[in-house]
């Protein structure tokens, strides 16, 4: 299991840095960005941090 940064937390279980059991990530901070030219709304974000396990 990763260590826990209660500071983030993360429900996408498919990423390396998910801390297994609880919706935390294990990374001590990430990187978010946006797939959209000017986005409006929280679907429009991404984490930019995310690998695939």
């Amino acid at each position: 299991m990763n260590r826990i940064n209660e500071s983030i937390k993360c429900t996408v279980a498919q990423c390396s840095h998910h801390a297994g059991a609880q919706n935390y990530c294990s990374l001590d901070c990430i990187t978010v960005g946006t797939h959209e030219a000017a986005p409006k709304q929280d679907q429009c974000t991404d984490c930019l941090s995310f690998t695939c396990k």
